[in-house]
């Protein structure tokens, strides 16, 4: 018999499903126990002894990444979406190399219908391990919602046009088909940092598998007008103008969206001040427009990153174009530190370099 459905329950009916606790933990035996503590009462649904037990923990240990992704997915199921989302940014700036933050930061903007800001966060746990299915399939879950979203607004822009209804209950269909035997049940893991042995711990009592996401019917067409009254002298039947057909939308290239991924995990590791992930953003070749050598713009970014206390970089407007392996972002950047505030055009010239995009050029203004 499945435990009752909880909080975490709640979000997997808008179809993507968050992680949840059979666990690799990368920490030493002797703190196993802290973690089977926490997880058993998670399990049993005591989340404030178990927001307690982690919160007891994490004063003694405030970096330690896995109790900490503990204590978001207790915040996630004990209804405190807004604790368990700063949770996981946090995470996802301390510990960019992890994928599970992202994936369950994911969960809770689809279950706010922030499907777009889902979607980039999917594509951060994809860009870190591509072979994790678990962000895999939340992010076809995420585009299947964006599809009908986008189908019932043509609808109802456009009640008249046909080639959106087999459409819409194509992706109904899709997405509302019971899954196969053999599906995962709805895990959920710890994160584990790489290049440390795993642990692991007791593991949780498996979730029910995930509703997928409740889609809207189709409306029905709308009834027919009743026809008039004959005239005395019929008039020639006017002849309805074709409704014209809606322009192909192109399927974004699978070079832009990485792109467009590259762009934003280089504007969150400035934001994080991680100058590590910062300059691996730039290329080798990378040249600054001031002509400094690499090695003094390095210094002198450092110096001015590393010093601030909050560093705040948004990115809106953003638009891509790739050529082969060179591509070209254009965007507005809206940076504030402390009181320094400043909104600006930028672009960033890239090359693909194995799997990752790296900026060569980087100019504001234009």
């Amino acid at each position: 018999m499945h435990p009752t459905p909880s909080a975490l329950m709640r979000l997997l009916h808008h179809g993507v499903r968050l992680l949840a606790l059979p666990a690799l933990l990368a920490a030493s035996l002797a703190h196993a126990d802290d973690y089977t503590d926490v997880n058993q009462l998670l399990r049993l649904g005591k989340y404030p002894e178990a927001l307690t037990r982690a919160d007891k923990y994490l004063a003694g240990k405030p970096r330690d990444p896995q109790m900490r992704f503990l204590k978001g997915v207790i915040q996630s199921e004990s209804g405190k979406p807004g604790d368990a989302t700063a949770t996981f940014v946090k995470l996802t700036e301390e510990f960019p190399e992890l994928p599970e933050p992202y994936n369950n930061l994911a969960v809770i903007y689809a279950s706010q219908g922030q499907y777009d800001k889902a979607r980039i966060a999917l594509e951060m746990a994809i860009r870190t391990n591509p072979s994790y299915a678990t962000a895999q399939e939340n992010l076809g879950d995420v585009y299947a919602r964006m599809a009908s979203q986008a189908y019932n607004k043509a609808l109802q822009l456009d009640t008249g046009n046909a080639a959106v209804q087999p459409k819409l209950a194509l992706i109904h269909e899709l997405v509302s088909t019971t899954p196969a035997s053999g599906t995962h049940p709805v895990a959920a893991s710890n994160p584990a940092p790489a290049a440390k042995p795993a642990v692991i711990v007791a593991a949780a009592t498996p979730t029910p598998a995930a509703t997928p996401i409740p889609v809207p019917a189709a409306p029905a067409p709308p009834a027919p007008k009743p026809a008039p009254a004959a005239a005395p002298a019929q008039a020639p039947a006017a002849v309805p103008k074709p409704t014209p057909a809606p322009a192909p939308v192109a399927a974004e290239s699978a070079a832009q969206k990485s792109v467009e991924v590259a762009v934003h995990a280089w504007a969150s590791a400035w934001a994080a001040k991680d100058m590590g992930a910062y300059l691996g953003a730039y290329d080798k070749s990378f040249t600054p427009a001031n002509k400094a050598s690499r090695k003094t713009w390095e210094q002198e970014r450092q110096a001015r990153i590393v010093g601030k206390s909050i560093i705040d970089v948004k990115i809106s407007d953003l638009s891509i174009s790739v050529t082969g392996h060179q591509a070209t972002a254009r965007f507005r950047q809206d940076y504030s530190a402390g009181k320094f505030k400043a909104s600006s055009r930028k672009t960033l010239e890239l090359v693909k370099s194995g799997e990752r995009w790296l900026i060569v050029r980087e100019s504001t203004g234009g």
